[in-house]
């Protein structure tokens, strides 16, 4: 249906409107997060790296077209594309006043190459104003806005500190859709408060919501976080390979057949992972993955209903 996939991917999704393979540059816009700022905590999300999930990012203290030059030297070793999108990834991207944001979303449009836009935020962050900005760029450009839900449960959003309500997002969703932005949203599978059924109930929600693109995690153990704490005491179950490919499949097979999955496993920087380390053998998840679709003769939105 996708190629030699059994699901949507971001890949194929992209080279069908921009006619190649597209590449992610990502890049640190300097933002904060309220969770760590004071207005909604200190120490962020419990799970959340030092810099914010942007541990692949190059340094905020130069320009973003330097950064953006920076990341299309690292990433052309891999890939030679002429279609880039500026993916601000970091921290809290809308989290700053619209003068700032434009200026700083602008910069990125105004290098070479660079073709969109993808704005990794909270919703709590996204007021009307800053939807209007949103859908101002959304006219100029091909533009993603990246919500983290990681779950729908309330106990599991208390533990994380994911510091704002399952109802805060469903308005930011609703906003997103009023002015036409394409919505991709986070989901963490593995978290230890949860069981498999509670997982896959966060998975159903999404689909419901019928988002532009989903992204799927398996919960990461890194350095200096309070989650590493929290595991070094009570070594809590990860979950394994094979537990994890399972339970992907499961969630593609209820999740609605026209949503772009943006990522089935996460990258994890081997120097910052305490566990689960065969998440640093991506090639093998993501080949698991495709290999237990095929057995089961499946594929994305079996299972979803209509």
């Amino acid at each position: 249906m996708w190629n030699d996939k059994n699901y949507h991917t971001l890949d194929w999704e992209l080279k069908n409107i921009f006619g190649e393979k597209t590449i992610k540059l990502s890049i640190d816009g300097g933002f904060t997060c309220p969770n760590r700022d004071g207005t909604k905590g200190s120490k962020g999300c419990i799970f959340c790296s030092e810099r914010g999930s942007g541990d692949f990012n190059s340094d905020c203290s130069k320009s973003i077209r330097e950064q953006i030059v920076e990341q299309k030297q690292i990433m052309s070793k891999k890939w030679n594309s002429s279609t880039c999108i500026a993916y601000f990834q970091n921290y809290t991207n809308t989290y700053d006043n619209v003068e700032n944001l434009r200026k700083k979303y602008l910069e990125a449009l105004r290098c070479e190459n660079i073709k969109g836009l993808a704005i990794a935020t909270r919703p709590d962050c996204i007021d009307e104003e800053t939807a209007e900005l949103l859908s101002e760029l959304n006219e100029k450009t091909f533009l993603w806005v990246e919500l983290g839900l990681q779950t729908t449960d309330e106990r599991s959003s208390n533990f994380i500190r994911r510091g704002y309500s399952l109802d805060t997002f469903n308005s930011c969703v609703q906003l997103l859709r009023k002015h036409g932005i394409r919505t991709v949203i986070h989901i963490i599978l593995g978290l230890p408060t949860e069981t498999r059924d509670q997982m896959l109930s966060t998975i159903s929600y999404v689909s419901e919501q019928k988002p532009w693109g989903v992204k799927l995690h398996m919960l990461h153990v890194l350095k200096n976080t309070d989650l590493a704490e929290y595991f070094n005491k009570t070594q809590f179950h990860l979950l394994s390979l094979d537990e994890y490919v399972e339970l992907v499949c499961d969630s593609l097979e209820i999740l609605d057949k026209n949503i772009v999955i943006h990522r089935i496993t996460g990258d994890g920087k081997k120097s910052n992972l305490i566990e689960p380390r065969w998440t640093l053998n991506k090639l093998k998840v993501l080949s698991d993955i495709d290999r237990e679709l095929k057995n089961r003769g499946s594929y994305q939105g079996k299972y979803a209903p209509l």
